[in-house]
């Protein structure tokens, strides 16, 4: 029998770019979803439903699996990553590579930095192969400016100057894939950035010559920035101070790292965000 990976998230940014890549490869690949009916798959890939909410709903999906992808919900994810662990415990499954953030364990980082270590720890603990990968601020972020380049409006810049190691999601699902698939990466924390660090203006600078029009920023202070989240994104206090924290963190510097691990795993430098910005120009255009 073929090595059958489960992968959680199976819909969202990282876990359906990890299923698309797994399923080139030719594993054998089974996407967890809450609504299978909704999920949008690569041929031959199954689709099956769990829940984390609901452990008992955990153990058909690992029945069988060699591998599995941890996903965790946004926000405190120790009790999700805790029960698909469980029943992965329970399946016999070989390997788990649980997908973490960058900063985990950094109290710098605020309320970010704690959401992932216990889901962590879950996974050092279980007994399986381990590996963590601990990506940067994704490329993929500044879609959310598109509401405002289309409007003309200037996006918003909680940051400041304050730069990050900006990944392609499509580099942080590949190392996920080679960590699933093949040995040595047992034990192994991979901090995943891009091969430069990038401020949100130079970001914004980056994605006006890949559009070919101006792309202005908006600096918002602290107070403009909870403002911000809350009126805009529906945030509600205690979230939005978390990310107050997380954002005052940035502005220090306390993101700007690069590291060689994506080049050291898939023998390749990672894409800078020119390259992903001209690879999703249309999400900005529309056409």
């Amino acid at each position: 029998m073929d090595p059958m990976i489960l992968v959680t998230g199976a819909t969202g940014t990282i876990g359906s770019e990890v299923v698309r890549q797994l399923a080139e490869s030719g594993a054998e690949v089974r996407a967890l979803t809450r609504d299978p009916a909704r999920a949008k798959v690569p041929q031959g890939v199954e689709v099956v439903r769990g829940d984390y909410g609901d452990p008992g709903s955990l153990d058909a999906p690992t029945e069988g699996v060699t591998a599995v992808f941890l996903v965790g919900v946004p926000g405190p994810s120790a009790q999700h990553d805790r029960a698909l662990v469980a029943a992965a415990e329970r399946a016999g499954v070989r390997r788990l590579v649980k997908l973490s953030a960058i900063g985990t364990g950094d109290p710098e980082a605020g309320p970010f930095g704690q959401w992932h270590a216990d889901g962590e720890r879950a996974v050092r603990e279980s007994g399986a192969e381990w590996t963590v990968l601990r990506p940067s601020s994704f490329a993929s972020n500044t879609l959310s400016w598109a509401p405002e380049l289309r409007n003309g409006e200037p996006v918003p810049n909680m940051t400041g100057d304050g730069a990050s190691g900006v990944i392609d999601p499509r580099d942080v699902a590949a190392v996920a894939v080679r960590a699933l698939l093949d040995d040595g990466h047992s034990g192994r924390t991979y901090t995943l950035t891009g091969p430069e660090a990038i401020s949100v203006p130079e970001q914004a600078v980056v994605l006006a010559s890949v559009l070919g029009r101006p792309v202005r920023t908006r600096d918002l202070s602290p107070e403009g920035t909870r403002e911000f989240l809350r009126t805009v994104w529906g945030f509600d206090e205690t979230r939005a101070e978390g990310v107050l924290t997380g954002t005052a963190h940035v502005r220090r510097g306390g993101n700007a790292l690069v590291t060689p691990d994506v080049p050291e795993v898939l023998g390749r430098r990672a894409r800078p965000y020119r390259e992903w910005a001209e690879d999703n120009r249309a999400a900005f255009t529309g056409s």
